[in-house]
């Protein structure tokens, strides 16, 4: 049962989306009908706001973190359970019928909660890769596929199968990235946008 409420909390928490709460109450309309459709703060920040798009990554990171770091005080052993049904309910929220973003800020503030060393050194792994590629889905999907191998290398083993999930979860949301990359027409960051 401990597994189960630490599943509900994640995914309860996970699943408030705030992008599209953010640009609502901004008078910013539905950011779904733009860009990729998503509610992530990189969608979000395509409205040209940037300090909504920090406040989506921040809120968005932290609705994964909270409930990791309650379900550990609560019942021990089960933030793993929680970090994963966070980015789930990210991904699959139930009050936008079952849509939602792309889940790499959840998936970085569960990490955090679950082992904060390995996430400052994904955080230099997604810097570096955004750096060299200059395509941010990239790097959002090399840093997740990294995490599983950076828990293991700092020690961080019992996070491992629940990192593993989440990268499954954060590249089934990249699906679409990753057809426009194999057909080399993921926009780059700075490119100038297609008429």
């Amino acid at each position: 049962m401990d597994f189960f409420f630490a599943a509900l909390v994640g995914f309860a928490l996970g699943s408030i989306p705030f992008g599209l709460i953010l640009t609502r109450a901004a008078g910013l309309g539905d950011v779904r009908q733009i860009g990729s459709g998503s509610i992530g703060a990189t969608n979000v920040l395509r409205t040209g706001n940037k300090g909504l798009a920090a406040a989506t990554v921040l809120l968005d990171a932290a609705k994964a973190a909270v409930p990791v770091l309650v379900a550990e005080a609560l019942w021990p052993g089960t933030g793993g359970v929680a970090g994963v049904a966070a980015v789930a309910g990210h991904c699959f929220t139930p009050w936008l019928a079952f849509k939602g973003g792309k889940g790499f800020a959840s998936a970085a503030g569960a990490l955090a909660a679950l082992a904060w060393p390995a996430m400052l050194a994904c955080a230099a792994i997604w810097a570096i890769t955004l750096f060299v590629s200059r395509i941010s889905s990239v790097s959002s999907m090399v840093t997740v596929i990294a995490a599983p191998l950076v828990a293991w290398a700092l020690g961080y083993s019992q996070v491992i199968p629940a990192l593993i999930a989440i990268a499954a979860i954060v590249l089934i949301q990249h699906r679409a990235n990753i057809g426009r990359l194999m057909r080399g027409e993921e926009p780059r960051i700075g490119s100038a946008k297609k008429p």
